[in-house]
């Protein structure tokens, strides 16, 4: 089952995404800052990371590129996630070290299909026809 930590300040977006991944065969791993997704990756070294890129203190595009450096973490895909999508901030993502990009409100078949090139299908493992 492949492990997705997502780092998301928002708690009502942070409870909605966690809970469709895991109603998706997803193992979900939650941080609630920048500093914590880095830690929580370096100790779980989850198979991909969901990065909100308006993170308090540390932000995500931060996060990221530390992430990115450290070579415990450096494999490990990101996808950046913005309520702000602006002119330029796709570009941004992809120049700290964001692997993808998508934008919220998350639509989550657009979201599984950009995961899916990146951590096993779950619900094509095991033979089991994909819904997304």
């Amino acid at each position: 089952m492949p492990k997705i930590l997502i780092v998301e300040d928002n708690e009502l977006s942070r409870d909605m995404l966690s809970r469709r991944l895991r109603r998706k065969g997803y193992e979900v791993l939650v941080a609630t800052d920048g500093q914590e997704g880095i830690a929580m990756a370096q100790r779980e070294l989850p198979d991909l990371v969901l990065m909100d890129l308006s993170l308090p203190d540390l932000d995500g595009w931060e996060a990221t590129r530390r992430l990115k450096k450290d070579a415990t973490t450096q494999h490990i895909p990101v996808i950046a996630l913005t309520a702000h999508a602006m002119s330029g901030d796709r570009e941004k993502a992809i120049d700290a070290g964001c692997d993808e990009y998508d934008t919220k409100p998350i639509d989550l078949r657009r979201l599984l299909s950009k995961m899916i090139r990146f951590v096993e299908d779950p619900e094509t493992s095991g033979g089991e026809k994909s819904m997304a």
